[in-house]
């Protein structure tokens, strides 16, 4: 025998649906990064020595990681993404190196 459903249970059971839904459908907005390569100043003193680079260095860098290859493609900018000391401190960080 079916039981007929109340509209109040009717209406919870939308409710609960509807919040499940809105739970499952949630869509995470990643912040947007600005591309300054000032931004990476923390990394000067390991980029122009053979000092580590610091924890400040490393957040900068992956902050900065999707900026990378645009700093390669920079002609002003690709003699120090590019150079020995800029791979290093990546690899210090343990950020890849950008293939672009």
């Amino acid at each position: 025998m079916m039981q007929r459903v109340s509209s109040v249970e009717a209406v919870r059971f939308v409710m609960v649906v509807l919040v499940a839904v809105a739970a499952l459908s949630q869509v995470h907005v990643a912040e947007a990064v600005t591309c300054s390569p000032t931004e990476l100043s923390p990394c000067l003193a390991a980029l122009t020595s053979s000092a580590p680079p610091s924890g400040a260095c490393c957040n900068k860098l992956r902050q900065q990681r999707p900026c990378l290859c645009g700093y390669l493609r920079n002609p002003n900018l690709r003699q120090y993404v590019n150079s020995p000391n800029a791979k290093r401190i990546v690899a210090t960080c343990g950020i890849p190196y950008p293939r672009c």
